[in-house]
């Protein structure tokens, strides 16, 4: 059984497939975190927490003078502020204009068969079967007040996963302000671990770091209104000896879009405190009473394998319980997309000779990106205005998707529908649609405003315009952007006492027209787009298969970009172009092979004009399409391996899938410097069978002797050259 509840000592025991979680309501009713690691059984682990005096440490107030008792130092499962305990917390809330406190204590508890649900949310599923996931509800109530916070957990025993999420009931009869409620909090009783996180800027996203954690407060966090491309709701607790085949390690991901924190905590006992939600910075929630209020949801993972283990449970947990589109498991279209061929300067001509271009190479769909509506000749005007500028294409759009149709083309189309350009007719007609301060001056991002989605009034008219184009024409794929980060952050339908609640609000505007627009066309394939990998987390990924990894197109800088996103995301979200070269953004000059190489890690695609190509790359192209159709359904499902890591080899980065079944492999290799009378360069494959023999570029080998004995890698022969060995065959070996 998955979920243990010994009633007479208060302990709730938690079990996966290799991990256990257990937490314990104690005598005062305190729930108490006692363990979270390798799998056990069902001990009370409560007996290493060392009750002590420890000074300035204060103690509840039913417990009088008991002062070796304290939740200072007592590791809890959701700590509140106002009770002593002055690390980071879980919830901090109080009545209007009196001072923030709670006192939660153990109220209730249910187990169930199957898996909660998040109302307006994004959340894990069971998969259409209720077998091998349970969820636990553990209910707190204030001492004080009738003022409840529901606990919930997900338990994944076959995936190792464990969901978080909370929900806080009011019933106090009066109004509570929320602060701060965290979706998850889990204490550890060491202090030597290391937090591993993903930073990054525009065009240079989920660049991994790895570094001690010290006494003090650490914080990952986002304030721009999404995810951002600055930091990921993503992060690595691990030992400092855990490598990425071995070792233990802790992974926390946030299924949210929005602004989001990630805190660690040492102590004055060097024990570590985890806490993840919502951020608390401009959050305000004024919760009513009778109302509720719920958090997003946190997917955690624990293992000894080492950072290759933490990721394949990610990757098949997103991939199997997230992930709903019905394209996870169809062959994903191979695209052209216009951007970076034509810009804004296109017609029907134009758009028409990349079709013809595409249909050539035994491509499968084009994409019109930007330009297409309103007055939208540059990035300074148009936007809110998605109506089809007939005159600019030449033809309606249905007329458009009809022609490339013809061609044995399917036809894509971009959006960005919660941005406003102030030169616009919906700006024009309704200015209080934008999020903006009252008698000051906007601040401006890309020339553009944000439209204020915590209004129904706003997502229905923007609803109204993409409905009326997607319903006209025959499109089957829609590339969903957002191009700025979200400042001056007021609603006009709003009080001012409100304001701290619309950025989530925003959030779960979002989500709520994404899910109207897949409600409407179920068979759309929806790509995820924030300035490219802005809003790559996920809480997108439960309405979006794909999501456009970076702006940059660049495919050696690619190389860590993807490497920093493979930690927690399936290689099939990843959207990636083959680009133009020299490189649009950096002018760096790659060999065509090497591009085609570093976009088929996930979602492949072309983003050049392919009229301009000459003959060899044309045939290039080719290939690609006839390697990557080939082996797409090891991309698409196949366990991926990093075998080298960029921060730590100059010289050469390699990765590789290995399908469920060890039948194929691909191997690939990009080289990023160059040497004279270079060393040969071994790399060793992870993940076959040892037992049998792979035929690999004509030759055989032994699963044994490609993982332990190594495959040498062919001498470079320019600048950015690469490789990609794939293992066609699986033969068993004769016993003897």
């Amino acid at each position: 059984m998955a979920i243990i509840y010994q009633k007479e000592s208060g302990l709730f025991t938690l079990q996966t497939r290799t991990g256990t979680y257990q937490m314990k309501a104690d005598s005062h009713g305190v729930l108490l975190h006692t363990y979270y690691g390798a799998k056990t059984d069902e001990s009370d682990y409560s007996y290493l927490i060392m009750p002590a005096d420890r000074g300035y440490s204060g103690q509840p107030g039913d417990l009088g003078n008991e002062r070796t008792y304290s939740l200072d130092f007592y590791p809890q499962e959701y700590s509140v502020h106002g009770s002593g305990d002055y690390r980071i917390t879980g919830i901090k809330a109080g009545f209007q204009g009196q001072v923030p406190v709670l006192d939660l204590r153990y109220y209730d508890s249910r187990i169930t068969k199957g898996k909660y649900r998040l109302e307006g949310l994004p959340s894990m599923f069971a998969d259409g079967s209720e077998d091998g996931v349970s969820t636990l509800e553990v209910i707190l109530k204030d001492r004080y007040e009738e003022f409840y916070v529901h606990l919930f957990y997900g338990v994944y025993e076959e995936e190792d996963v464990i969901t978080r999420a909370v929900t806080v009931e009011n019933r106090t009869g009066r109004t509570v302000e929320l602060k701060r409620v965290m979706s998850a909090c889990v204490d550890f009783m060491e202090g030597d671990l290391e937090l591993i996180h993903f930073f990054g800027k525009h065009t240079l996203e989920r660049q991994m770091e790895r570094r001690p954690l010290t006494h003090g407060i650490t914080e990952i966090s986002s304030r721009r209104g999404t995810s951002s491309h600055h930091h990921n709701p993503f992060v690595i607790l691990g030992k400092p000896d855990t490598t990425e085949d071995r070792g233990e390690c802790w992974g926390a991901a946030l299924l949210y879009s929005g602004n989001f924190q990630a805190q660690t905590e040492v102590d004055q006992i060097h024990q570590t405190r985890l806490t993840m939600g919502i951020s608390d910075e401009e959050f305000c929630w004024k919760l009513a009473d009778g109302e509720c209020f719920t958090t997003p949801e946190v997917c955690m993972i624990y293992t000894d394998e080492g950072f290759t283990g933490l990721s394949h449970r990610f990757h098949k947990a997103f991939f199997h319980r997230l992930i709903r589109s019905p394209w996870k498991n169809r062959m994903r279209p191979i695209l052209v997309n216009n951007w970076e061929a034509t810009y804004f300067d296109f017609n029907r001509e134009k758009l028409m000779g990349l079709a013809r271009q595409a249909e050539e190479l035994g491509l499968d769909m084009m994409v019109l990106d930007d330009g297409w509506f309103g007055k939208r000749d540059s990035d300074n005007s148009g936007l809110g205005d998605w109506w089809v500028n007939e005159k600019k294409l030449g033809c309606s759009m249905k007329e458009l998707a009809e022609q490339v149709n013809e061609m044995g083309l399917s036809f894509g189309l971009w959006f960005e529908p919660e941005m406003v350009s102030e030169d616009s007719d919906l700006y024009r007609e309704h200015p209080d649609f934008a999020l903006r301060i009252p008698g000051r001056e906007p601040v401006r991002s890309r020339n553009q405003l944000v439209l204020d989605f915590s209004r129904k009034e706003v997502r229905e008219y923007v609803e109204r315009q993409m409905f009326q184009v997607l319903d006209e024409a025959n499109i089957i794929y829609v590339k969903w952007d957002m191009n700025r980060s979200i400042e001056n952050v007021c609603s006009a339908a709003y009080p001012d006492g409100s304001q701290g609640e619309i950025l989530h609000r925003y959030v779960l505007g979002l989500y709520e027209m994404t899910e109207h627009l897949l409600e409407r066309y179920p068979d759309l394939l929806l790509e995820g787009c924030s300035g490219g990998g802005g809003r790559f987390d996920a809480g997108m990924l439960y309405y979006a298969p794909q999501i456009w990894c970076s702006d940059n197109t660049d495919a050696v800088e690619r190389l860590k970009i993807q490497y920093g996103t493979s930690f927690a995301y399936p290689m099939s979200s990843v959207s990636a172009h083959v680009s133009v070269c020299p490189n649009h953004q950096n002018s760096r000059v790659t060999p065509f092979k090497t591009r085609g190489i570093c976009a088929m890690q996930g979602a492949f695609g072309y983003e050049l004009d392919l009229s301009r190509l000459n003959v060899e790359d044309k045939e290039e192209i080719r290939k690609q399409v006839k390697i990557y159709k080939e082996n797409f359904q090891v991309i698409q499902t196949g366990d991926y391996y990093r075998l080298t890591s960029p921060w730590e080899n100059r010289d050469v980065t390699v990765w590789s899938y290995v399908a469920e079944d060890r039948s194929r492999a691909i191997l690939s290799a990009v080289y990023t410097d160059l040497h004279a009378n270079p060393a040969p360069v071994r790399v060793h494959w992870k993940g076959l069978e040892a037992d049998a023999v792979y035929e690999v570029e004509g030759r055989e080998y032994t699963g044994a002797a490609l993982m332990y004995g190594g495959y040498l890698l062919p001498v470079p022969g320019c600048n950015y050259d690469s490789c990609m060995p794939v293992s066609y065959t699986h033969l068993t070996l004769p016993t003897t």
